[in-house]
């Protein structure tokens, strides 16, 4: 296990922003974590990296204890969302920095650019002043300096937060290959979930300095551990409900539940793809109360009396409009009963 923390701990003023985490990277592993603004995930960052102390518990790299090891010390790279380059350096002076503090010699320091900059699409661009770039450009500068000196662990918080999305969507794809080829140890902080999901061999979505679940993008996505991650992951049919062995009793009526569901008072997940549109004279009566464009589909968004509202997925050319009346039943396929 190339990194461990140990009931890490951070707090501030007295609050913990860190929890007592325990977590793992396996070496060549790519984790993201991911969670909304002030769940810890930036700080949890900073501890491994020694930029934050811990209050309690360990950061281990390659089974050494990391406490009293400053930053510089802890072979690991670090990228954050505003790039940080130096902009009196050119290209090349900023993707040689860490091997100019290593007293790296020059012919290699220059071989190790013109390799970097190759690796990242901007070959022969050395010479260029760091304002004249895109951000593109610049994000791709400031991860080829970032892994110059082949750290051990390269972190990455949120290193595509200011791109535009289409730019992100296609460097996010080009950075998992990249890493890929490398076998780069990769932990990355967002809390853009397209991003994570995208990048992450593995996910690790957290809440108010905890670990709320960590699995793999699919297992995450198709069995999100509660409602926060439900809800966070975009999915609003949340309700409670008491299951049964066949089906669920929810504020939607009968809702039917997978084989083998746990019973009780539970937390039900039903995925839009899991609400079905049928005639209005069928299933629950729901008028449709607003639309939402989704690119592949469209999200629909329907009020069944004064139950809950309802978001189905439809086909662009099936979807009722804003008014009409539908009927609503449900795939069993598509439920999840929440932990």
């Amino acid at each position: 296990m190339l990194l461990a923390l140990r009931g890490a701990t951070v707090r501030f003023g007295g609050r913990a922003v860190l929890d007592a985490v325990d977590l793992e990277v396996a070496e060549h592993e790519i984790v993201c974590v991911l969670g909304p603004s002030g769940s810890g995930k930036s700080t949890l960052l900073r501890a491994v990296a020694g930029l934050q102390p811990l209050d309690s518990g360990q950061v281990v790299l390659d089974g050494r204890d990391q406490a009293g090891v400053p930053a510089h010390r802890r072979g690991v790279g670090l990228m954050f969302q505003d790039h940080q380059l130096f902009p009196q350096r050119d290209v090349a002076g900023n993707v040689a920095f860490g091997l100019r503090m290593r007293s790296e010699p020059k012919p290699r320091q220059a071989e190790r650019v013109q390799e970097l900059l190759d690796l990242v699409g901007l070959p022969g661009a050395g010479r260029r002043a760091v304002a004249m770039l895109s951000g593109g450009e610049q994000q791709r500068v400031a991860l080829a300096r970032a892994l110059a000196p082949s750290p051990r662990l390269l972190m990455l918080d949120e290193p595509l937060g200011q791109l535009d999305r289409s730019l992100r969507e296609r460097l996010v794809v080009e950075l998992r290959e990249l890493f890929g080829r490398l076998g780069t140890t990769v932990l990355a902080v967002t809390h853009d979930q397209g991003e994570a999901f995208a990048l992450a061999d593995r996910v690790v979505v957290m809440r108010d300095g905890r670990i709320a679940q960590s699995g793999t993008p699919l297992d995450v996505w198709q069995r999100p551990a509660d409602a926060f991650v439900a809800r966070f992951l975009g999915f609003e049919n949340v309700v409670e409900a008491t299951v049964g062995t066949e089906a669920a009793d929810t504020p939607w009526g009968k809702v039917p539940v997978p084989e083998g569901a746990p019973q009780g008072t539970r937390t039900l997940l039903v995925r839009p793809a899991g609400v079905r549109l049928v005639t209005a004279d069928k299933g629950l009566r729901c008028t449709v109360a607003a639309r939402t464009f989704r690119g592949t589909h469209v999200a629909v968004h329907l009020q069944p009396g004064d139950a809950p509202r309802l978001e189905a997925a439809c086909a662009l050319r099936a979807a009722p409009e804003v008014g009409d009346v539908v009927g609503v039943e449900f795939d069993a396929a598509e439920i999840v009963v929440l932990g």
